[in-house]
């Protein structure tokens, strides 16, 4: 089917009919009653031959929705967007909405979908509105199918087996006379009689087939087994959940150290009852220990908004546990520092004493002001304190440490290394500049096709990395065979699990810090393209800003300035 001629008195719209030169709109006709198409029986939007737009081949692809009136859906799926869509299919047939007065399919209110999202767009936050006055004044059309809300993800429930036994653990629980400190050094596993057996026989049937399918050790396997029989056989309560604090005590008290795969099965099964406390919180009571009440009762109510945020107004999104190590401690410093001054609460914090307890240092300056100026404006939001006393002070400007040369032969040492894991590291970092958590986070299926695929950038791989890194995948597939460990670089304690390996565990492994030989690979390719930012970004996945830390210390003075040229 061939576009339609176009109209020979409006030039818009095509024409009404074949063999015609005017467009239904513009026929020279005194009385005009409307046309229906001919295959959905539509009355508006006619287009040409007894069609409408919708219904049309060569009609424009590109209209806007039936329902709602929204712009940018195509003509397929009977001319609705994807929301109306959704719509129709969960309510019922098309009445009038009372509020625009078109027949469309409402919802249990009886309203629209397009008088309920102008209704959602007017109402003040945390208020209701009625949809006939919010819609009084006319609707404010949208672009179709950019309302859709990202819901959160549901907390991950602990996986439990199919054919794990209903009755445990038990629910209810045999309260103790005193508690009394049990001694496990000496304690023979296969000397105890668990008081039941079918969870034992239970647990053994999990532990057989969860060592077979991660590649346990024989003598893994059978050290768990032992500490699984101890902790049946020494519980107050036969068949309820075994605390982890109970785990640690047995698994770790002896001459090997389990923990981590006892904790494995019994989460498993679900019969582990994780009362272990946060290391986060620990820091915290350590660093507020000896505070004044009022003042420790402050700085607890900011830790908890740093911890777990808030959803209320005013609302805060929960800081990373880095982040709130690092406010925790430059923060706890002054206010150590303000209650040997004599200071009991934070309302008597004035500008001055602000001022004069300031590190000297600028970087820990600039990181004690930032972790201040957060803790006074959660203050005085909450109306704790009256005034901010870090209102309007600046510090100064931290451009970071200048990048140095690392110790090259200690670099060529690691990289010709007969170990293949130590060259296989040292070569990533030394001829693509990977960081250390990148390191430790790199999945097998992320190298494919000589590349190396991660979330914002694509690295072609050189060839001294690719043999490098052939080596150790031999070594790895004939040290641990049966690891279902999917990432690439394991060791002896992360081939039976499914985690990352440590970042210390890469320093040591490569005898230099990878950092270092990360910012002198960047502080070289800096000087052999002359500066090139947009190089440096591309290659390293830097910032402009962190691209700019490295391009100053290629720059050269200028002539007759009396310095010397960094070597």
């Amino acid at each position: 089917m061939t576009k339609p001629r176009p109209c020979a008195r409006c030039g818009v719209n095509p024409i009404a009919y074949y063999g015609r030169k005017y467009c239904y709109d513009c026929v020279p006709r005194v009385w005009k009653r409307p046309v229906r198409c001919k295959r959905c029986g539509s009355d508006t939007d006619y287009y040409t031959n007894g069609l409408c737009r919708r219904c049309h081949r060569s009609a424009p692809l590109v209209t806007s929705c039936r329902d709602c009136l929204a712009w940018g859906i195509t003509r397929h799926h009977g001319g609705l967007c994807q929301g109306c869509r959704s719509w129709n299919q969960r309510f019922g047939a098309p009445q009038e909405c009372p509020s625009c007065r078109r027949t469309v399919i409402v919802n249990a209110r009886g309203y629209c979908r397009l008088c309920c999202r102008q209704a959602h767009l007017v109402r003040p936050a945390h208020q209701s509105v009625d949809v006939c006055e919010a819609n009084r004044y006319g609707q404010q059309l949208f672009i179709a199918d950019l309302f859709r809300q990202k819901r959160p993800e549901p907390p991950p429930q602990p996986t439990r087996l199919t054919n794990w036994p209903t009755c445990y653990p038990v629910a209810h629980r045999q309260p103790v006379l005193f508690d009394a400190e049990h001694d496990y050094t000496t304690t023979r596993a296969f000397a105890l009689t668990p008081p039941l057996p079918g969870l034992v026989d239970a647990l053994e049937q999990v532990l057989v087939e969860h060592a077979a399918g991660h590649g346990w050790s024989q003598g893994l396997e059978t050290n768990t087994r032992g500490a699984l029989r101890i902790l049946l056989a020494t519980q107050d309560t036969p068949g309820a959940a075994i605390a982890a604090s109970h785990a640690a005590a047995v698994s770790t008290g002896r001459r090997w150290n389990n923990f981590k795969s006892v904790l494995e099965i019994l989460a498993q099964t679900g019969m582990l009852d994780d009362d272990r406390p946060d290391t986060l919180d620990g820091y915290f009571a350590r660093h507020t220990a000896g505070l004044p009440e009022p003042m420790a009762t402050e700085f607890g109510q900011w830790y908890h908004v740093l911890r777990h945020g808030r959803d209320t107004p005013p609302r805060y999104r929960p800081r990373s546990v880095p982040t709130t190590r690092i406010h925790i401690l430059c923060a706890a410093r002054m206010l150590h520092a303000w209650a040997n001054a004599g200071h009991q609460s934070l309302r008597e914090i004035s500008r001055d004493d602000v001022l004069t307890t300031l590190p000297d240092k600028p970087y820990q300056r600039h990181r004690t002001l930032t972790a201040l100026r957060f803790l006074f404006r959660f203050l005085k939001a909450h109306r704790i304190v009256f005034t901010d006393p870090t209102t309007r002070l600046r510090g100064d400007i931290v451009t970071g440490n200048q990048p140095l040369p690392t110790d090259l032969d200690r670099l060529r040492e690691a990289v010709r290394s007969p170990q293949p894991v130590r060259a296989a590291l040292a070569v990533l970092v030394a001829f693509h500049g990977l960081r250390n958590h990148e390191l430790s986070t790199l999945l097998l299926t992320e190298i494919h096709d000589a590349r190396l695929h991660q979330k914002r950038r694509t690295i072609l791989l050189a060839e001294p990395v690719r043999a490098k890194l052939a080596a150790w995948l031999d070594e790895r597939a004939r040290r641990w065979p049966s690891t279902v460990n999917p990432h690439l670089f394991v060791n002896l304690h992360s081939a039976v699990h499914t985690g990352p390996v440590h970042r210390e565990w890469i320093t040591r492994t490569i005898g230099v810090s990878a950092q270092a030989i990360r910012e002198d690979r960047i502080l070289n390719e800096a000087l052999t393209t002359g500066g090139d930012i947009r190089r440096l970004c591309d290659l390293f996945g830097l910032t402009i800003g962190g691209a700019e830390r490295y391009i100053r210390g290629t720059e050269q003075p200028p002539l007759g300035s009396g310095t010397q040229a960094p070597t």
